[in-house]
């Protein structure tokens, strides 16, 4: 059984990304755990209260949030509901990043599922900077889908690569699995001037495609040139429904978001965005 955890600020883009996750796994067995982190807004309002009238601010704000999840969790069960999902709600006094991280090792965590951007984020940016947080903390597989986008199987799924790193086979069976069920087409695209690869991206090229048994597998290599307008192309010329990057030190995707987010790059991302990301667990 999967288990998928779904952070929720209780936004419009949060609830897409629930009903998502579902869709995803509608096939499937899986326990959704759809949780919220309240340490933000109990600290941030009641800086200056007393500590006796702090805990019960915690306590109503507690009882408040696992209000508002069993609601949200009530709206999406579906008539009837699923018999294959099962849902656990979970309201936690911390920050968002610690929260889900904690939760991610308590419960051995396949696959975080989230919105793009929540609700106080700019809308003139791809990612908001809770979901860019995750992206870069969270040891666990983030799969991230903007507002709009509709659910459909993804025929072709991009991934940008250099084979410098070794892959976690957990995380690439998660990959695998995803396209072997829409019998997609990941395309594996190195971005370089150099013809040749090193017995190190030899090794790692083994690997993927020793461990990527059940999908199509393509390998590209292109030159260099702006790699935020290589993918962007890429994504259009081979009507890609899922981009997927892995986040470890010195790679593309650590690069773009430490220039402060994706957005100042240009990569304008329309479609699921999956970060594996290379971390032991």
């Amino acid at each position: 059984m999967k288990t998928i955890l779904i952070p929720t600020d209780f936004s419009k883009n949060a609830l897409h990304a629930l009903e998502y996750a579902q869709q995803l796994y509608k096939c499937e067995r899986a326990c959704f755990f759809v949780l919220h982190a309240y340490g933000e807004e109990v600290y941030g309002h009641y800086k200056t209260t007393p500590k006796e009238e702090l805990e019960k601010m915690k306590e109503l704000k507690r009882e408040e949030t696992q209000k508002k999840l069993d609601n949200l969790v009530d709206t999406v069960l579906g008539e009837p509901p699923n018999p294959l999902h099962n849902f656990e709600t979970v309201a936690r006094m911390d920050n968002l990043v610690d929260a889900v991280n904690d939760f991610v090792d308590e419960m051995n965590i396949d696959l975080i599922i989230m919105g793009t951007k929540g609700e106080t984020s700019d809308h003139k940016t791809t990612f908001g900077s809770y979901t860019i947080e995750i992206f870069k903390y969270v040891k666990c597989p983030v799969l991230a889908i903007p507002e709009n986008f509709e659910c459909r199987q993804p025929k072709a799924i991009l991934f940008p690569t250099d084979y410098m790193l070794p892959y976690k086979r957990r995380e690439l069976k998660l990959l695998g699995d995803l396209a072997g069920k829409f019998k997609s087409k990941i395309h594996c695209l190195y971005i370089t001037d150099f013809e040749e690869l090193s017995p190190r991206q030899e090794d790692n090229k083994l690997f993927l495609e020793g461990t990527l048994t059940k999908p199509y597998l393509s390998f590209e290599t292109t030159p260099v040139k702006n790699k935020a307008e290589v993918i962007l192309e890429h994504i259009q010329q081979k009507e890609v429904g899922m981009l997927v990057m892995m986040n470890s030190r010195h790679s593309f995707f650590e690069d773009m978001l430490y220039r402060s987010t994706v957005d100042l790059l240009g990569l304008k991302i329309k479609i699921p965005f999956m970060v594996m990301q290379n971390i032991k667990r």
